[in-house]
């Protein structure tokens, strides 16, 4: 006698009957296409779990701290550094984590305006949702005196690593080539938009403003390719839970990076899928 399937059993089921359905795919290409992708998971999980511990035996950038050069509370600057040397700095955006760092974090300055009461215990610590990047905070609560009071003290965290520069002015509408762009040392946590540090990433592109020699180049500077037109038969990557499932389309509106995509699949129903490359979209299910 079969045994009954269970209500997750089910509703996985009903789920990959639906991704089926909605793509066009016969039943023998379904099942193909999906043992090859749980196949593919499985070697990029074994990968993922070799390169964490390869970058848990990394050394973590130093940590210079420049202190606040009026000598504004001296003794709660002192636990403003404590904190901070303590601290690791999130891998940015761009990918270029494993390129040299080196990281200073300028403590600014306490509003002068502010009467503190003394306190027997202080605490320094990183308020919810604050990294360090960029422009941010440290808290300082008082734990152990008279007032119980609570301040953040204003810090700017700059992360020195290799990025692409303009060598030359940079305007919009002209193409990059190689001679326009260098390799140099730039703060990348200054602009939330990535710091670029591949040539490949600018070549032939252009910008959205001026660009002036020594500026680095960001994410945001550069115009988003366009990978491919209305009309255009594209690939549709079908990416779930375990499973990547390609399938074929055709673009109703351009494919401009960033942006949605419409793909009318060969079953007639219209997705918005992300263009990831030359005529191929990607949709998450």
């Amino acid at each position: 006698m079969k045994a009954p399937q269970s209500h997750s059993q089910t509703v996985s089921s009903r789920r990959l009957r639906s991704v089926r359905q909605d793509i066009g795919l016969a039943p023998i290409q379904f099942w193909v296409a999906l043992a090859s992708g749980l196949l593919w998971t499985a070697l990029c999980a074994l990968a993922a779990l070799a390169s964490n511990a390869a970058h848990a035996q990394a050394v973590s950038p130093a940590i210079s701290v420049i202190p606040d050069p009026s000598g504004i509370s001296t003794a709660l600057q002192s636990h403003v550094e404590a904190l901070l040397r303590q601290q690791s700095v999130p891998a940015d955006a761009d990918g270029g984590a494993a390129a040299p760092r080196r990281v200073e974090v300028v403590l600014g300055q306490l509003d002068p305006r502010l009467k503190l009461a003394p306190c027997d215990k202080v605490h320094a610590y990183m308020p919810d949702g604050v990294q360090m990047w960029g422009k941010t905070r440290v808290g300082l609560r008082c734990e152990q005196g008279p007032v119980r009071w609570n301040v953040t003290w204003p810090v700017t965290v700059k992360v020195w690593a290799p990025a692409l520069v303009a060598t030359v002015p940079l305007r919009p509408g002209m193409p990059i080539r190689e001679a326009d762009v260098r390799m140099s040392e730039v703060d990348i946590a200054s602009s939330p938009s990535p710091a670029l540090v591949k040539h490949a990433e600018v070549l032939g592109r252009s910008v959205v403003h001026n660009i002036e020699p020594g500026q680095s180049l960001r994410q945001d500077d550069i115009r988003a390719r366009r990978w491919f037109a209305a009309g255009d038969q594209v690939r549709l990557n079908v990416r779930g839970s375990g499973f990547t499932i390609a399938s074929e389309g055709m673009a109703l509106t351009p494919g401009d990076e960033g942006r949605c995509a419409r793909v009318r699949t060969d079953n007639g129903r219209v997705v918005c899928a992300q263009p990831v490359g030359e005529r191929v979209a990607e949709l998450s299910w």
